[in-house]
């Protein structure tokens, strides 16, 4: 894993400078309750300026063909403000469906508006119970129908893409959701500004996206979720650890700014070394891809976040739990996060199975 770039960096520093100007607390919780749950005009300067949303798209589909440790760079920045957004879910996870799914006819059909960020594009992909199977069925006529959940910017997407079990297996499909027989409704969850929706499918027309293998696209989807939600993870314990030891500078007590006390000097040190050792591991998933990587990152990025959140919510004290104090808005963001995607657990189940199957075959 190599120091980032030159340009990896001005690159963050650029996302950070705007959101800074941009994004403040104020305004990250009116666009989190905004109708399309996220700052259209900062989404369109971010797109138009940076170009954010085209990063990990290739230049034959209108991007710029950075890559994927590019766009969880960006990632990172928007999850240090908590920035309610469409990267994730449109130009990250719905635009590597398409990638990995090696469709040209439709990379080269929704990629190009989904790389300007102009399309939003929401993937289906989750049931009731979690990520572990599609959610919608489709019938014999070709029509979807079922209920997808835990959908991100199923609300505001111009296009669904959705992973749909039919008699030949797990098939993609691309949605129009202003059709008759598509419902949105918003899912309430934890986290505020990570709006989730759940989509009722009842016999709606689907065009399917050809992949030549389907669940190994789903495999690698996933794969690719976990190290960008890792990357975001750490930038947001970034954020509540700098939000943290600013209010422990000022906040004085028994003559003295609290954070001179050496026991919360040892507490403030030990959440420096998770948001670090995290950032270790969500680099090493972006890096390679490798599933057990990312399994590591979702596990350990998770569990840093939740820490070093109930740490900043112990140093904060009483104010932390109010509605109008951010350390609350980070508390949330780092239980909901643990969640997306599936649990924890899951990851490590499936990290030590893979771990025995590679002792069973050397």
């Amino acid at each position: 894993m190599s120091p980032p770039t030159d340009e990896q960096l001005t690159l963050a520093a650029t996302v950070r400078a705007v959101v800074a100007k941009h994004a403040g607390p104020t305004a990250v919780r009116a666009a989190a309750s905004s109708e399309r749950g996220y700052d259209e005009k900062l989404w369109a300067l971010l797109c138009n300026q940076i170009g954010v949303a085209a990063l990990a798209v290739p230049e034959e589909y209108g991007g710029i063909g950075a890559g994927l440790v590019e766009a969880n760079l960006v990632l990172t920045e928007l999850g240090r403000a908590l920035v309610p957004s469409p990267m994730l879910g449109s130009a990250v996870l719905a635009a590597h469906v398409l990638l990995e799914s090696k469709d040209a006819d439709a990379c080269a059909r929704l990629l190009p508006g989904i790389a300007e960020g102009t399309t939003i594009a929401a993937f289906c992909w989750a049931d009731a119970s979690g990520w572990s199977t599609p959610g919608p069925l489709v019938e014999s006529d070709g029509t979807l129908s079922g209920t997808a959940h835990y959908v991100l910017d199923g609300k505001s997407a111009d296009v669904l893409i959705v992973a749909a079990r039919a008699s030949q297996g797990v098939t993609l499909f691309e949605v129009d959701p202003g059709q008759d027989g598509v419902v949105r409704r918003t899912s309430p969850g934890m986290d505020p500004t990570r709006p989730l929706t759940v989509v009722e499918f009842s016999e709606v027309d689907a065009r399917p996206i050809a992949a030549a293998d389907a669940d190994r696209t789903l495999a690698r989807v996933r794969d690719i979720a976990c190290a960008a939600l890792a990357a975001e993870q750490v930038g947001a314990a970034q954020g509540c650890l700098e939000l943290t030891v600013d209010y422990t500078k000022s906040r004085v007590q028994f003559g003295r700014p609290i954070g001179s006390f050496q026991a919360l000097k040892h507490r403030m040190a030990d959440m420096y070394a998770l948001v670090e050792t995290a950032r270790s591991a969500a680099d090493a998933a972006s890096a390679s891809l490798d599933p057990a990587d990312c399994a590591v990152a979702k596990v350990y990025c998770s569990e840093a976040f939740s820490h070093v959140a109930a740490e900043a919510i112990q140093l904060h004290g009483g104010i932390a739990i109010t509605w109008e104090h951010d350390a609350q808005l980070y508390f949330k963001r780092a239980h909901g996060s643990s969640q997306l995607f599936g649990q924890p657990d899951e990851y490590v189940e499936r990290f030590a199975a893979g771990q025995l199957a590679e002792q069973a075959l050397t």
